[in-house]
């Protein structure tokens, strides 16, 4: 048992990798039984088919993005009339939120892609936030991806999200005062010195192309965490340069890769940009990063949050962090399991 410290979310996790061959007798997730088709008639994210609000997709050949037609915050949000009894309190949520197609294939995952297609989708995401987090009354941009059934995701088509809101979510928060507080006292960024600790350490270095690193965090909570970063600190995807973009998105489809080669298998996960918020406030010492959260610990067993997670707002993780880095150390980067560099005759 060992508590490591968490320096972004200024939290202690418990390491307790001895329960990770616990017996279990619980829910088991298996694998989806047929692949999916290169074009779903049913899909509404496949170019051409219309959505449920009735509006039709572009026949679109690259990247596509469109408003959300379910989205969770609305440009046009009301205002209560009524107050709610103390000690409660309410608020608009006021916001853009929109869906991005990372290809027109249904099939495919981001890992899947070949290099300069996850460079377009890169530049989308730089776009995408330099025009949302430039509006009056946005104060963040949040770009995730749901991948996989395990993460409630019922439609396989390869995409993310962005909300681009007038509040700033909790984690980021966190992050924004924990590295505000570590630049005061340091005059350094947070998470360049994690960087410069986990480059010392190197155990858990995952890949390191160029001016990008990816690596398990020694503080690691699910089982296969794995964080993506530029080596040069800056607050968000947008400042990164065609450069720094490129070997982002090398060193992120390369990760991704071993993920689904670890157990040749689609590999759930919550992917997260983290980036400073656009709220006109300074933010020193911020570090954009990337996020992976997969919650498999086993190819068929969920890291469920259960009492100490969801009761106690801690987490209990039940590996090393050392131990499942080698394990994705060990498999390839460069190739997909299902031979997915796509080639220009699989891309037609």
């Amino acid at each position: 048992w060992e508590q490591r410290w968490h320096p972004l979310r200024r939290q202690w996790v418990v390491i307790a990798a001895h329960r990770d061959a616990r017996p279990w007798s619980g829910q088991e997730h298996a694998p989806a039984a047929a692949p999916a088709p290169a074009y779903d008639p049913r899909c509404y994210l496949c170019p051409g088919n219309a959505r449920v609000g009735g509006a039709v997709n572009d026949a679109y050949t690259g990247v596509f993005v469109f408003d959300n037609d379910h989205p969770c915050v609305g440009g046009d949000a009301p205002t209560s009339t009524t107050h709610p009894p103390a000690p409660y309190a309410a608020r608009p949520a006021r916001g853009v939120s929109r869906v991005v197609c990372y290809h027109p294939r249904h099939d495919l995952r981001l890992a899947q892609l070949e290099p300069r297609r996850v460079v377009e989708l890169l530049a989308t995401w730089q776009q995408q936030h330099r025009e949302l987090g430039g509006r009056a009354g946005v104060n963040h941009v949040l770009i995730f991806e749901n991948n996989g059934e395990q993460v409630g995701v019922s439609n396989p088509h390869p995409h993310c999200q962005i909300y681009a809101t007038n509040f700033v979510f909790p984690t980021i928060e966190q992050e924004a005062a924990a590295c505000a507080e570590h630049y005061e006292r340091t005059g350094g960024s947070l998470l360049g010195d994690m960087i410069a600790a986990e480059l010392a350490d190197g155990s858990r270095v995952l890949e390191r192309r160029g001016e990008a690193i990816s690596f398990v965090p020694y503080c690691a909570r699910y089982a296969y965490e794995t964080f993506v970063a530029p080596r040069r600190m800056v607050p968000s995807i947008a400042e990164l340069s065609p450069g720094e973009l490129e070997d982002l998105a090398d060193v992120l489809k390369r990760t991704l890769t071993r993920l689904d080669n670890l157990w040749s298998m689609p590999f759930p996960y919550v992917m997260a940009l983290h980036q400073a918020p656009t709220d006109g406030r300074a933010h020193p010492g911020f570090g954009f990063h990337i996020e992976l959260h997969p919650p498999l610990r086993r190819p068929n067993l969920l890291k469920f949050l259960a009492g100490p997670e969801v009761g106690g707002g801690g987490f209990i993780a039940d590996t090393w962090p050392e131990a499942k880095a080698a394990e994705l150390r060990a498999v390839a980067g460069d190739v997909h399991h299902l031979d997915a560099t796509m080639s220009e005759v699989s891309d037609g």
